[in-house]
């Protein structure tokens, strides 16, 4: 094997303002700042690191960049909601009013949402 079974997965996020980017995983999400230097900022995502870096011409992508498996995604939406979270809304998909898509045949249920750069954001309950 390559990669050593030990090795841990680390996320990445680019932001454009590494001040709002950080009030927004900290302070909204919850999420503790575990060190920041010139490059990075980087936060303990539950055991996973995500190192947030300022790229002055960010431009974020369509699809989901970072997203969370959750037990119940009605309350953990109802919760971000609470914090000023919106739900991003998407044609041809039937979503709930929290912005909940189930999956055909229910196995899955997916909502969306974006961080201050658009970096879109996913709550995953299976």
């Amino acid at each position: 094997m390559a990669i050593p079974a030990s090795a841990k997965a680390m996320a990445f996020i680019v932001t454009r303002d590494r001040g709002k980017a950080k009030s927004f995983y900290g302070d909204t999400l919850g999420f503790a700042l575990m060190q920041e230097d010139d490059f990075a900022a980087v936060f303990d995502l539950n055991g996973t690191k995500l190192r947030i870096s300022e790229v002055a011409d960010h431009a974020p992508q369509s699809h989901t960049v970072l997203g969370w498996e959750v037990a119940d995604i009605s309350e953990t939406a109802k919760a971000l909601r609470g914090k000023g979270i919106a739900f991003n809304r998407y044609d041809g998909l039937a979503q709930d009013e929290f912005g909940i898509w189930t999956a055909p045949g229910g196995a899955a249920k997916v909502a969306w949402f974006s961080d201050p750069d658009g970096n879109v954001l996913s709550l995953t309950q299976l």
